[in-house]
């Protein structure tokens, strides 16, 4: 999903705090409704739409993607402050993701872009086949997961030195993935309705949870790693499926008006 007109928008709640993206004139109106309130908006400068937003806990810095054709990049902001921190020139990726450990960065741009996440200087350009689109880094064994909706479906990276470690056919397109941290990636299948779960060990499929006749096209997905709760938030029709990750088993299933408001997943 590519959106324009970017601000950011710091909003609390108890207990909680949540970055908001919205087009222009949204933000207020959102800011209106439920139980969030405003801190502080920022204007993202420049043309260009984005896709997928990153907010890197660990270093403090959110990561947004700008994919313009003519200079595409991802622009960096103090996560606290929203200040301007920096560009990553000539990445034209739909999602950025961040090892902490090893401070370096990723882009699913194609060939996918390496940084240090201090500098933000480019350390390499890494060839993949495909069309990368969505990206998760897993704790696990630190590696990146590179996503797109047609093979390979997943390209595997080394966070260290941005080594290939493989590639996994998940039997359709994937556009969302979630980790435990302990072995096991959910992967929501656009095209084939359902979760695969991949083992970050093997980097194998074991298991696809079908999401036919409860919800379909899943486009969003959360994960409540303690309860092993997983969130399926799906295009047709709008509905959340709420299921286990341990068996695929359904807990629930939310309408579009009993979840609309808390965003996407």
């Amino acid at each position: 999903m590519r959106r324009q007109g970017v601000v950011l928008v710091v909003a609390t709640s108890v207990g909680m705090v949540m970055l908001i993206l919205a087009a222009s004139g949204v933000a207020q109106q959102a800011a209106s409704e439920g139980p969030y309130k405003v801190l502080k908006t920022a204007k993202v400068s420049g043309d260009g739409g984005f896709d997928c937003v990153y907010a890197n806990d660990a270093g403090r810095r959110l990561y947004i993607p700008r994919t313009e054709q003519t200079g595409a990049r991802i622009t960096v902001f103090d996560l606290d402050t929203l200040a301007p921190v920096g560009t990553i020139a000539n990445a034209s990726a739909r999602g950025a993701a961040v090892d902490p450990k090893s401070g370096h960065g990723f882009g699913s741009s194609k060939p996918v872009v390496m940084w240090d996440t201090k500098t933000l200087a480019t350390i390499k350009s890494i060839d993949v086949d495909g069309g990368p689109d969505g990206i998760l880094f897993d704790p696990f064994n630190a590696r990146v997961y590179v996503f797109s909706h047609w093979a390979p479906n997943a390209t595997v990276i080394n966070a260290a030195d941005g080594s290939i470690a493989g590639t996994i056919d998940l039997g359709g397109a994937p556009e969302q993935a979630v980790t435990d941290g302990k072995g096991h990636l959910y992967v929501d299948i656009e095209d084939k309705h359902n979760i695969a779960v991949v083992d970050a060990k093997t980097m194998t499929v074991t298991a696809h949870y079908d999401l036919a006749g409860k919800c379909g096209v899943p486009g969003g997905l959360a994960f409540d790693v303690k309860n092993h709760v997983l969130f399926a938030a799906c295009h047709e029709p709008a509905l959340m499926a709420i299921l286990s990750s341990v068996d695929g088993k359904s807990i629930t299933i939310l309408t579009d008006r009993e979840w609309s408001g808390w965003g996407d997943v």
